[in-house]
Parts: C-alpha cells; structure tokens; sequence
C-alpha cells in the first residue's frame, strides 16, 4: 500500500517535471526553435488546428524558422495565425515556405522572459508539493484505519520528502538553465 502511493507520488511529481519542460520549451531565447510555434493553432476548414498538423516547422538558421505548409491553399491562414500570435513575429512567405525571422531579444524582454520562467518554476513547485500533500494525507488516512504503523507512516513520510526534495531540485535546475539560456546574447 505505502509503496502504491510512493509510485504515485513519483510518477504526478515526473509529470510535473514534463510539464515544466513544454512549458519552457515554448518560452523563447535567442536562437530559433520549432517548439516556439507549438502553441499556435491554425482557422483549417472551420475547426482550429495546431500549427503541427498543418505545416512542418524547422530552424533554417540560429535566427529564422522555416514553415512548410502541406496545403498550398494554406499559407495564409498560417501565415495571419502566426502574425496574430502573442510572440511578436512577423512572417514572409516565399512559395511553399513561410520564412520567421526572430528578432534579437532586448534586454527588457529578457528580464520579462526570466520573469515568466520563475513563474513557470514556482508553478511547477507547488504541483511537486500538492503531490506531496496528497500522498501525506492519504498515509495519515491509512493510520488512522490501523493499516500501517505509526513507524511505517513516518518513514513513508521521510521518503516522500526526500522524492520531493529531488524534484524540487531538478525544477531549480531547470530554471537555473532556462535562465543562463536566456541571458546569453
């Protein structure tokens, strides 16, 4: 039973860490990423749909993404859905390619971006530490019913706070590449 919940507690707290990586992914730095248009979703006969399903992204070059987009008929909808988009890119067709130059990231927009990063951390954090709580209480659930004893439920609670701990660190390990990623010119 104690072991259920460990496994539990382990694999909410992994899909946290996963969580946080697509979130930071989609965040921008200075070189170009195709991750970046992962959220953008595209007007595709009356139904919105992700860029991915429309188009193939690619990094050209360290400052310009390439879009491919599999219905010619296509490109500008793709085309006006990236423009629209919160990122600030303005995109040009050639053909069948739709080129996005990323403009260099200013100073301010960096520290706006390390801003959105910790936030994105602290969230994570807290995600880790729900876990944690859930898993506590359901061991103070299975001591109140005399399932464990009060010796299992304190080592239970021990290993529980350590998984967390380890967790918690690869969050702040994340963050602290995120940051020196951003920070870089």
């Amino acid at each position: 039973m104690i072991n259920e919940i460990k496994a539990d507690a382990k694999d909410r707290m992994t899909k946290s860490i996963e969580s946080l990586k697509s979130q930071m992914s989609k965040i921008r730095t200075g070189r170009a990423q195709p991750a970046l248009l992962d959220g953008i979703s595209v007007e595709y006969y009356g139904s919105a749909t992700p860029l991915r399903q429309v188009a193939n992204v690619v990094a050209e070059d360290a400052r310009t993404l390439a879009v491919t987009v599999f219905d010619r008929s296509m490109i500008q909808a793709v085309e006006k859905a990236i423009m629209t988009s919160d990122l600030g890119l303005n995109p040009s067709s050639a053909g069948t390619t739709i080129r996005v130059p990323l403009p260099p990231l200013t100073e301010e927009r960096r520290k706006d971006l390390i801003k959105l990063v910790r936030a994105e951390a602290e969230q994570s954090r807290v995600s880790v530490r729900n876990v944690r709580r859930d898993c506590n209480a359901d061991l103070k659930a299975l001591l109140k019913d005399k399932e464990i004893t009060e010796d299992d439920d304190r080592r239970a609670q021990e290993e529980i706070q350590k998984l967390t701990d380890g967790f918690v660190k690869q969050v702040d390990d994340l963050l602290a590449a995120k940051e020196k990623e951003l920070m870089e010119i």
